[in-house]
């Protein structure tokens, strides 16, 4: 039931609509980004702060302020209500008397996008949607794989090859499917669209999600409360797609409308300088940033190439309301980090790194005056999650570079092994005593809904069950107790009623060249195991069944 009327309006062509649910584009241009607008009059006017009095320190505290009709469809985990730091020492070392820290670390999954996280999975909830895609770099798909599993969504999430193994593993403990692309994250993001639209699955856009860019107003609330009903003179974000900043700014100004702050702080955003573009365009006065092909840095989280239209709208926000764009290196970054941990005690994220050391250029030209009120977003902490609990199959990869070693942009065919299998045979029998590795190759199968998927456990229980229910596909080990795999294919190719059912062998052993001729032309493929399963596999299972 609705509470609150929202609108959603253009930010091209200024078309207005009533916000029920996500819209992709506008109807009357095709812009996809919309503006979330809420009715502030009641707010205005019926003591709002009052009401905020006795509520938890999280996120949905501003839940008038937030795109969800129906709180019960919250899912929370006590995000938001982080603490603002001073930071004296490094704050005398910089020159600046009123330096504050916004600790996002301290997210249930520990970094800011836990806010994002809990309002876009809160509007899936809304909408029903029970399977979603995610493109990330590392923090949003720690957070979404975490929200998602609380929903019991599941969750497809793409990254790119630069995210950290640790962050990976991660995201495959709560349960999401990890798909790993070789590629930048723009390419990466081309993937999961790609994959969204062939399986017909809700895509999480980002800046192009109303939830997303929502989300980020409630740092905005918080600071102006922490600060005693004013906002600060700057705010400090290390940036990648700008989403951030955008919903920041949105949040100030949505303050300001109400009467409760009197300004909107000047935008703060700071970029690796490996990977650019809204820094070189700020610096040379254009609105519109040329994209960077091929990202020269080491910090996934801030290798977006291509902001789009995120950085025209950072433009005009930083022109109406002041602001600055810096760069750093990644040796600068890994350097601001050794100084903030030993002035501050505090250990950040590389990328949280960039932005200190951004801020120490900002500082030192003048461009932030001493006694300006500094805010800056520590946005994560690296985790590292245990190695031991997944083993190692827990994601797939998706190798998307030519023979020539240069990335190419998805064409037909690359995700074949991801469009899920559409064929009328669907029975299949795994065979294998590793249970990781049973489970991950029955996910895959089953991600489609059509497939019935049995395990056995070892070669004598596999045969057994490959005589009494003739399945349409087996997959099996070869080292395996009592019965092995070799018995097994021996014995399905030597009876008549059985030799037609095609069998892939996924083995982690080096087979030797007499093993190999003995499973010559008895067999539809021969994989070696990795630490991942990739398209090739997938591959195989598909022209098996087909």
């Amino acid at each position: 039931m609705s509470y609150k009327h929202i609108e959603l309006v253009c930010v091209h062509c200024g078309h207005r609509m009533a916000y029920n649910r996500p819209m992709p584009a506008c109807p009357q241009c095709g812009e996809d980004i919309l503006r979330a607008e809420y009715d502030l009059e009641p707010l205005k006017y019926g003591n709002w702060l009052r009401r905020l009095d006795g509520r938890w320190h999280d996120i949905w505290r501003y839940h008038e302020l937030l795109p969800l009709h129906d709180t019960a469809n919250i899912v929370t985990m006590g995000e938001g209500g982080t603490p603002l730091i001073p930071a004296p020492q490094l704050g005398a070392m910089l020159g600046l008397r009123h330096l504050y820290l916004k600790d996002e670390r301290q997210g249930p999954t520990n970094s800011f996008k836990d806010r994002q996280a809990s309002v876009a999975i809160s509007v899936m909830r809304e909408m029903g949607i029970t399977e979603a895609v995610v493109a990330s770099t590392g923090n949003v798909a720690m957070a979404y794989a975490a929200y998602a599993a609380r929903a019991g969504i599941k969750l497809w999430v793409f990254l790119t090859s630069l995210a950290s193994s640790e962050k990976m593993r991660e995201v495959a403990l709560y349960g999401a499917e990890v798909i790993k692309v070789t590629g930048t994250y723009d390419q990466t993001k081309l993937v999961a669209n790609r994959f969204a639209r062939q399986k017909g699955l809700y895509e999480d856009r980002g800046i192009k999600s109303i939830a997303a860019v929502e989300s980020m107003k409630t740092l905005a609330f918080e600071l102006a409360e922490q600060l005693h009903g004013r906002a600060p003179d700057w705010y400090i974000q290390g940036v990648s797609g700008g989403m951030g900043p955008i919903g920041v700014a949105k949040g100030f100004e949505e303050l300001k409308a109400l009467g409760l702050i009197d300004r909107v702080p000047a935008i703060g955003i700071i970029q690796s300088a490996g990977c650019a573009p809204m820094v070189t365009a700020w610096k040379a006065g254009q609105p519109i940033a040329t994209p960077v092909d091929d990202p020269a840095t080491i910090i996934a989280t801030l290798s977006t190439g291509n902001p789009g239209r995120a950085y025209q709208l950072l433009w005009e926000i930083m022109q109406r309301y002041g602001g600055a764009a810096e760069s750093a290196t990644d040796e600068e970054a890994f350097n601001a980090m050794r100084i903030l941990a030993r002035t501050e005690g505090i250990s950040v994220e590389p990328a949280t790194a960039v932005t200190f050391a951004g801020l120490f250029k900002l500082a030192q030209s003048g461009q932030i005056r001493p006694d300006d009120v500094v805010v800056v977003n520590c946005s994560g902490h690296s985790m590292p999650v245990e190695k031991h609990i997944l083993g190692e199959q827990w994601q797939r990869e998706l190798d998307i570079a030519s023979a020539s070693g240069r990335i190419n942009l998805p064409t037909e065919g690359l995700l074949s092994a991801l469009e899920g299998v559409h064929s009328d045979l669907n029975r299949v029998l795994i065979i294998e005593d590793n249970p990781d590795a049973a489970r991950l190759i029955q996910r895959i199968l089953q991600t489609r809904g059509d497939f019935a998927v049995e395990i056995a456990r070892d070669g004598a229980e596999g045969l057994r069950r490959i005589q009494q229910e003739h399945p349409d596909l087996v997959i099996t080990d070869i080292m395996m107790p009592r019965v092995d795999g070799f018995q097994v294919i021996e014995a399905v190719h030597n009876d008549e009623s059985l030799r037609h059912i095609p069998i892939i062998v996924l083995t982690a052993k080096e087979l030797t060249a007499s093993e190999r001729e003995r499973l010559n032309g008895q067999i539809a493929a021969l994989l070696q195991k990795g630490s991942s399963l990739d398209e090739k596999l997938l591959q195989n299972i598909l022209t098996a069944l087909n």
